[in-house]
């Protein structure tokens, strides 16, 4: 069985195939579905596998009716009951292919056997024989050729690029450092949302980038480098949830990214120079500072990339394009971040540091938690096998403590008074303690 972390690769994997037809960057969806399995595909979990034109198109459907979640991997019908290979017995098999190119099947195959990843009975010669044959053309090493993405998009929000700038320490005793995350749409250069934090982690990446569409509405590609908050899988799941393509850029190639850059550039000259000591005193200073700045000074500037136009009337020009949210609900519920907990036996689940109580029948389940990280976190939503089945609250530690409990002193009295006997045998003042099975009348 694949774990919910594997569960998301393989989701993540299948949309990255099929988000060129999403977005609209294939003119000829049949022949598209022919070019991408006219190799095997390397899936997570699985290894190199052929797949069908149709399986392409089959995925498609299933994510315009289910979301990414549709993706993950469904429960086997057959679950329980073994099948010739099994996938860690393929993934071995292409393990020892990797060691061993030139190795003939029978050679693998006893080496397999001595490892003890399966037996004799259960698996012929023939099988592994076949399972190489098909996959050998995968293993040559050959690398695919790197598709070079233009950046001179026509229309907005077909691309927008994303990166982060180290910004001013603010504080008028303890400095703090801070970070400017800001979206550029590669048309109009209009900045969709520009912010400083104090934070550079996922829970601020996903801040910045739910603003950004709120405002400036869904963009089809986000173009950014390889830092460690932008290649995380919550992030990549997030984007793939709105249908947005998450591409990152070769190594040693951060030049891709210019427009981006040459911001960054603008806000250290014209922005940055111009700040007072007064204006770092705390971020919701230096905030209303920079939002008064990008609106006067930098969205309504002419633009020489644009032929003299604003970014900003360069944009709002294409308004009918603008895909904008117009369900909150199911677009909040998507920006939910997702982590695996384990409920303890008194039901309750930890979560940066705090503690929160659920229905008692998940007590030891392994769950999913998915939660909006944005201030006090008062709700969490649990879910097992991607449905919804719970959510769990704050513990309140001073209800509980009144909350009445079955049994206690007063059911103890009770039951002493109406056995006598179990009262001279078993109370003893001294501890105030008593026998439960005596209590019972010996039951």
């Amino acid at each position: 069985m694949t774990d919910e972390k594997t569960k998301v690769a393989i989701a993540l994997k299948k949309f990255s195939l099929i988000s060129p037809i999403i977005n609209g960057q294939v003119s000829n969806v049949i022949e598209y579905c022919k070019e991408v399995t006219r190799d095997p595909i390397e899936m997570p979990h699985y290894g190199f596998k052929n797949y069908s034109p149709k399986t392409i198109g089959t995925w498609y459907s299933e994510y315009r009716k289910g979301g990414i979640d549709a993706l993950k991997p469904a429960l086997r019908s057959d679950r329980g009951i073994s099948r010739v290979l099994m996938p860690e017995m393929a993934e071995g098999i292409l393990r020892k292919l990797k060691e061993h190119p030139k190795a003939p099947a029978t050679i693998i195959y006893d080496q397999l056997l001595d490892e003890g990843l399966f037996l004799k009975k259960d698996v012929s010669i023939a099988t592994v024989r076949r399972f190489i044959k098909e996959n050998k053309a995968a293993m040559r090493g050959d690398t695919p050729k790197t598709q070079m993405l233009r950046f001179s998009k026509e229309h907005v929000n077909q691309l927008w690029m994303t990166d982060l700038m180290y910004g001013p320490y603010i504080g008028k005793t303890k400095k703090q450092a801070t970070y400017l995350l800001a979206y550029i749409d590669d048309a109009s250069r209009l900045i969709t949302h520009a912010e400083f934090y104090t934070s550079q982690d996922i829970a601020t990446l996903r801040s910045s980038f739910k603003d950004a569409v709120l405002k400036r509405g869904i963009p089809k590609v986000i173009y950014t480098d390889n830092g460690k908050i932008y290649r995380s899988q919550s992030f990549e799941y997030l984007c793939a949830g709105l249908g947005v393509t998450l591409l990152h850029h070769a190594v040693a190639q951060s030049h891709q990214k210019g427009k981006i850059e040459r911001f960054f550039r603008t806000v250290r000259l014209r922005f940055l120079s111009t700040l007072k000591a007064s204006d770092l005193e705390s971020l919701d200073t230096l905030n209303e500072k920079f939002k008064v700045w990008l609106l006067d000074d930098y969205q309504k500037r002419p633009h020489e990339g644009l032929s003299g136009e604003t970014p900003l009337s360069f944009f709002l020009k294409q308004a009918s394009n603008i895909e904008l949210i117009t369900d909150l609900a199911e677009f909040n519920k998507k920006m939910l971040l997702q982590v695996k907990r384990t409920v303890k036996k008194d039901a309750t689940i930890s979560l940066d540091g705090s503690l929160y109580e659920t229905e008692m029948f998940l007590a030891g389940e392994r769950i999913d938690v998915r939660y909006d990280p944005e201030g006090v976190i008062d709700e969490l939503y649990i879910y097992k096998d991607d449905k919804p089945v719970s959510t769990a609250r704050p513990v309140n530690f001073n209800d509980n403590a009144k909350r009445k409990r079955t049994g206690g002193i007063k059911y103890i009295k009770e039951s002493m008074t109406k056995n006598t006997n179990a009262e001279e045998k078993t109370y003893s003042p001294k501890t105030n303690t008593i026998s439960y099975q005596d209590v019972l009348g010996g039951e």
